[in-house]
C-alpha cells in the first residue's frame, strides 16, 4: 500500500470513530437547546471549556508524548505507557489537593466536584486512546470513539429528558462516557500487560521535555479560541454567551472534518519521516494542497448554509447565533491550516516552536477581545478576535516551517480563496441584497479554484506500488 493509500486508509478509518460520531453530537444541539436555556448553556459550556483547560496541565501534557515516543522504534513501548500512566496519577493527586482554588470562582459554586470528575476521567481515556492509535490500533481507535460518542448521547437523553439535571446531566454525562471507554480499553487492549515499575529515568525526562512545553501551548491555543466566551460573559451577559457558544456548533464541522484527517496524517507525517528528505517535502506538499483545497470548500458551504442549518438546529431563542458563524468558520479553516503546520513539529519534536507560535495567538487573541468586545461590535468582536488571531499564527508558522521541511505552500492560491472566504462572510453579515447568489457563486468558484488539487491527490492514491 503506498503511502497515499495508507492515509485515506486510515483517515477512513478514524472518521467511523470521529467524524460519523461526533456529527451525532452536532444534531444534538437541538435537543441541547431545547432542553437548557441560554444562561445554563453558558455555564454547562464553561465548565466544560474550564476541564479542557485543566486536563493539559494535571497530566503535564504527557498524552501527546504517549503518541509521539510509543511510534519511535528505539524506545520501549511498555516504559512509555507506564511512564505516562504515573505521570497522570500524579498530576491528580496534585490536583484534588489543590481543588478548594476552583471554589474562588463564583460560577463554580455547586459544579467542582463536576470539573475534578470532567478532567481526571479524561485524562486516563486520552492516554489509552493516544497509545493505541500511536500502535496502529485504527480499527480499535475508532470503534471506543464510536462507543464514547453513543454512551454520551445516551446518556445525555437520560440526564437531560428523564431525569431532568440539567448542567449537572449535561457534564456527567460526558465524563461517564470517557471512564467507561477507559474500562473498555483497558480490558480489551490487556493495557495492565504494558505497565511496567521499572522505567529508566531517561525515557520519562525525554519525553516530559517533549511534553512539558506542550502545556503553555495547549493552554495558549485554549485561550485563542475559548476566552472570548468568558469574556463575553463578563463584557454583556451569560444569555449572550450562550448563543455565541451555540454559534460555535456549526464551524465546529470544520474542525471535525481537519481533526478526523490531522489525527490520521500525523500518523503519516511521522512514520514517513525516514524518507528521502526531498520525497519528504514533497509528500507535506501534496497532501498540503489536497487539505487546504478541501478546508476552503467546507468552510464555503458552512458560510452558505449558515441561516438554515442554525434554523433547523437550534430552538428559536438561539437562532440568532447565525450572525457569528461567518467569522466563526474562517477562523476554523485558518486553524485546521495551523494544526498542519503543526504537523512539521511534531516530526521534528520542536515543541518549544509549537510553543512560541501559540504564544503569539492568545497575546493577540486577548488584546483584540479586550478592545472589542465592548466596543460596539459587542459579541461579533469576539469573532472578529479569534479569526484574527489564528491568521497571524498561520502567518507565522508559513514562514517557520519551511526551515525544516521545505515544501511548497501555494502562497497566491491561498490569499485568493481567502479573499473569496472574507466576502462570503461580509455579505452574510452585512445581509447584502442577494445574499444567496453571491454565496452559490462563491462556493462554485472556490470549489473550481480548488479541484485540481482534489484531482492531483486521487490520482496519487490509484496509483501502484
Amino acid at each position: 500500500m503506498n503511502k497515499y493509500k495508507k492515509l485515506l486508509s486510515n483517515t477512513l478509518l478514524i472518521s467511523l470513530g470521529t467524524f460519523g460520531s461526533k456529527l451525532l453530537v452536532f444534531f444534538m444541539v437541538r435537543f441541547y437547546t431545547g432542553y437548557l436555556t441560554p444562561s445554563d448553556y453558558s455555564t454547562a459550556d464553561l465548565i466544560s471549556q474550564t476541564a479542557n483547560l485543566l486536563f493539559p496541565i494535571i497530566s503535564l501534557g504527557i498524552t501527546d508524548g504517549v503518541f509521539r515516543f510509543a511510534m519511535d522504534k528505539d524506545i520501549n513501548r511498555k516504559e512509555t505507557f507506564s511512564s505516562a500512566f504515573f505521570t497522570i496519577t500524579l498530576g491528580s493527586l496534585m490536583f484534588l489537593v489543590a481543588v478548594p482554588i476552583l471554589g474562588l470562582f463564583g460560577d463554580f459554586k455547586g459544579y467542582i466536584w463536576l470539573i475534578v470528575l470532567y478532567t481526571m476521567t479524561c485524562s486516563y481515556h486520552s492516554l489509552c486512546a493516544q497509545y493505541i492509535r500511536a500502535v496502529d490500533k485504527t480499527v480499535l481507535f475508532a470503534v471506543q470513539g464510536i462507543v464514547n460518542t453513543c454512551l454520551v448521547i445516551a446518556l445525555n437523553i437520560l440526564f437531560l429528558a428523564v431525569f431532568d439535571m440539567g448542567v449537572t446531566g449535561y457534564v456527567l454525562s460526558v465524563a461517564a462516557a470517557d471512564f467507561i471507554c477507559t474500562v473498555f480499553l483497558v480490558i480489551k487492549e490487556k493495557l495492565w500487560q504494558v505497565m511496567t515499575f521499572k522505567i529508566p529515568k531517561s525515557v520519562t525526562v525525554s519525553m516530559l521535555k517533549y511534553s512539558i512545553p506542550l502545556i503553555p501551548t495547549t493552554v495558549f491555543w485554549w485561550i485563542t479560541s475559548v476566552s472570548d466566551r468568558y469574556m463575553v460573559n463578563g463584557f454583556i451577559s451569560s444569555e449572550a454567551n450562550g448563543i455565541y457558544a451555540v454559534s460555535y456548533k456549526l464551524p465546529t464541522l470544520l474542525t471535525l472534518v481537519s481533526g478526523v484527517f490531522m489525527k490520521a496524517w500525523q500518523f503519516s507525517a511521522v512514520s514517513e519521516e525516514g524518507d528521502n528528505a526531498e520525497e519528504h517535502a514533497k509528500f507535506f506538499e501534496r497532501v498540503w494542497g489536497s487539505f487546504q483545497a478541501v478546508m476552503f470548500i467546507a468552510g464555503s458551504g458552512v458560510i452558505a448554509f449558515a441561516k438554515p442549518l442554525m434554523k433547523m438546529l437550534t430552538a428559536s431563542e438561539y437562532y440568532s447565533a447565525w450572525e457569528y458563524v461567518p467569522l466563526l468558520s474562517v477562523s476554523m479553516v485558518f486553524t485546521s491550516f495551523v494544526s498542519f503546520l503543526g504537523t512539521v513539529y511534531i516530526v521534528k519534536k520542536k515543541s518549544g516552536l509549537s510553543f512560541a507560535t501559540s504564544t503569539a495567538g492568545a497575546m493577540t487573541n486577548i488584546v483584540l477581545n479586550l478592545l472589542l468586545i465592548p466596543s460596539p461590535l459587542g459579541v461579533q468582536g469576539a469573532a472578529v478576535a479569534t479569526a484574527a488571531s489564528y491568521f497571524i499564527v498561520f502567518v507565522i508558522r508559513a514562514v517557520n516551517v519551511r526551515k525544516y521541511i521545505p515544501f511548497n505552500l501555494d502562497t497566491g492560491h491561498i490569499i485568493l480563496n481567502s479573499i473569496i472566504l472574507l466576502i462570503q462572510a461580509a455579505v452574510m453579515i452585512f445581509n447584502v441584497p442577494f445574499w444567496i447568489v453571491i454565496q452559490a457563486v462563491c462556493l462554485v468558484l472556490l470549489t473550481a479554484l480548488n479541484f485540481r488539487f482534489l484531482l492531483g491527490f486521487v490520482r496519487k492514491i490509484l496509483k501502484r506500488g
